[in-house]
């Protein structure tokens, strides 16, 4: 590991990462993102994901090989102070990584021998669609649900946020690194679930029946949309059945996430059922 030590702030390195924390335009342009914390980019490497660069604090009690990484990356060491100017959470134990994002178009995830190709061959599977949501913490919040709960996809439809928004990657704890993921258009996704014969249940408050009446052990997709405005038309009429959580007080919604990990473990309920 060459240990070229940046102390300041404004060096061109450190601006080109501060720069890929803050700018998604400039995150899709050079399909880069960063990592921050040794958890996340161990998981991260796992998951199979390219490091380009590790940026380490100067002084720091572990070394790369501490990170069990089977291949050695470049990696630079940094002061304090440069460290604190690229962070982007509070404390994340003076390491993080630059690291190249994967292909998340819809066809690519279920090439011959890929993961998501043989996960749909075993098993009836259940997918997650989330419709237009904006809030990256809500699409973290989800992703980190869809892990703990086997979920074999998350179909991210015209997406108002990019999967690796700092503050997405941070609430999805890694599950944005292992959940198979696809970003798609509504009518690329509606046209996939339709040819696989995979039930669509929208949930939504209008013309819709008890989450807990619908059958989730075939090869179900769950949909979801905005907390603001629900989803589209075009979601609705694809449905085979419209679903909702019963809202007993006086506000009418859940927040999105929190709604999705109630559906998601209703599934995961129904399915060690026995048939």
């Amino acid at each position: 590991m060459e240990e070229n030590i940046i102390t300041s702030p404004q060096n061109a390195r450190i601006k080109h990462v501060v720069a890929l924390q803050q700018k998604s335009s400039l995150r899709r342009k050079e399909g880069l993102f960063v990592v921050e914390g040794r958890r996340e980019i161990e998981h991260c490497i796992e998951c199979g994901y390219e490091v380009v660069e590790l940026l380490i604090v100067d002084g720091l009690q572990f070394t790369v090989d501490g990170l069990q990484l089977t291949v050695d990356y470049p990696a630079t060491i940094v002061s304090r102070l440069v460290y604190e100017k690229m962070a982007y959470r509070g404390s994340t134990e003076g390491l993080m990584a630059v690291v190249k994002v994967k292909d998340h178009r819809l066809f690519s995830l279920l090439a011959p021998h890929s993961t998501l190709h043989e996960r749909f061959s075993l098993h009836s599977p259940l997918i997650i669609v989330l419709e237009r949501v904006e809030k990256p913490g809500n699409l973290g919040a989800i992703l980190r649900t869809a892990e703990a709960a086997g979920v074999d996809a998350v179909m991210v439809c015209d997406p108002l946020t990019d999967l690796y928004n700092p503050n997405l990657i941070r609430a999805s704890i890694g599950g944005v690194f292992s959940v198979p993921v696809a970003v798609c258009t509504s009518e690329e996704c509606i046209r996939f679930l339709k040819e696989r014969h995979i039930r669509i249940l929208t949930a939504q408050l209008q013309d819709s029946y008890e989450y807990y009446d619908y059958d989730m052990r075939q090869a179900t997709a769950i949909v979801m949309g905005t907390e603001s405005t629900g989803l589209t038309q075009q979601w609705r009429e694809a449905a085979d059945a419209h679903i909702r959580i019963p809202m007993l007080g006086r506000l009418d919604s859940l927040n999105v996430s929190v709604s999705a990990a109630i559906l998601m473990y209703e599934a995961v309920r129904q399915r060690k059922v026995k048939k």
